[in-house]
């Protein structure tokens, strides 16, 4: 007679959707930042991959995962944690990296050492074990009405900061030498992209965690630039992505058993690998209607 083996892992394990409606309206705060820190995070994500940043979003994630341990051993704002070592961090980046071999070994330098004081932050607190893990994977049921104010607050700055230097801040990314020749202060446009960048990594720690950020901030653009090239598609293209990526991975994680962070991130990559293959499909489409003289 056989022995029945049961499934180490079943679909039940991973989700739920038993009284989904009534977690949908207990998690509305969550989804509310989501929503903002998608599209935000998904704009500057454009000119993150137009200044070839995606690194330096790495590193003021290790500091404001720290400011944010730190805030959670004292008994403080989260948010405000990490907002203030986000902003030490992009301070120190815009200020001492202003060539990319300086920024990356700056940032080279600031991550294990934001790394190794959260994790010493986070080995002294005594509080919950959750709240210590979430700071790195994310978290969804601790966005309280303070907390979301917070969130929402730091977004719309960052919204309204980019909309303000939208046009010289492009210049500057696209063509830093001619903006520079054209009077353009591009330091201070280099410093307050920083500050911006600073806060928005401030915000999206709090919800995909120190570790994964870029899934929010880089991912989106990246994957709007393969299938889209005019100043106005890729940053809506990018918003979008965002907002599929940070919304929907709450509305899975309301369900799920996981932390919010794997369906994030998964949302995220399948998007940039749809995008990639639309965009290798269409390149061969295009070198396959060349005459053999243009081909060469």
């Amino acid at each position: 007679m056989g022995i029945a083996i049961r499934p180490a892992l079943s679909w039940s394990d991973v989700f739920s959707f038993e009284d989904y409606g009534e977690l949908l309206v207990l998690m509305r705060n969550p989804l509310i930042a989501a929503i903002a820190l998608g599209i935000v995070g998904g704009l500057i994500g454009v000119f993150i991959m137009q200044r070839d940043m995606a690194f330096a979003v790495h590193g003021i994630s290790e500091l404001s995962f720290a400011g944010a341990a730190l805030a959670l051993l004292v008994g403080g704002s989260v948010v405000f944690g990490s907002l203030a070592g986000a902003i030490v961090a992009a301070l120190i980046i815009g200020l001492l990296g202003a060539r990319a071999r300086d920024r990356n070994s700056i940032v080279g330098v600031l991550m294990p050492f934001g790394l190794g004081l959260g994790i010493l932050f986070l080995s002294l607190y005594e509080g919950r074990s959750a709240n210590r893990f979430s700071l790195l994977t994310g978290q969804i049921v601790a966005v309280g009405d303070t907390d979301l104010a917070w969130l929402l607050g730091i977004s719309a700055v960052v919204f309204v900061g980019l909309i303000v230097v939208w046009n010289p801040l492009r210049f500057d990314s696209l063509d830093p030498q001619s903006a520079e020749a054209r009077g353009l202060p591009v330091q201070g446009l280099s410093l307050v992209f920083m500050l911006l960048l600073g806060a928005i990594v401030a915000a999206a720690v709090h919800i995909i965690g120190a570790l994964l950020v870029m899934a929010l901030l880089v991912t989106p653009a990246a994957a709007a630039m393969r299938i889209a090239h005019g100043p106005v598609a890729v940053p809506l293209l990018s918003a979008a992505f965002g907002l599929v990526s940070a919304a929907g991975g709450i509305l899975l994680a309301i369900a799920g058993t996981l932390p919010v962070s794997p369906y994030i991130t998964t949302i995220s990559f399948a998007i940039y690998l749809v995008c990639r293959i639309v965009a290798w499909r269409r390149d061969r489409v295009v070198a396959s209607r060349r005459t053999p003289a243009e081909a060469h």
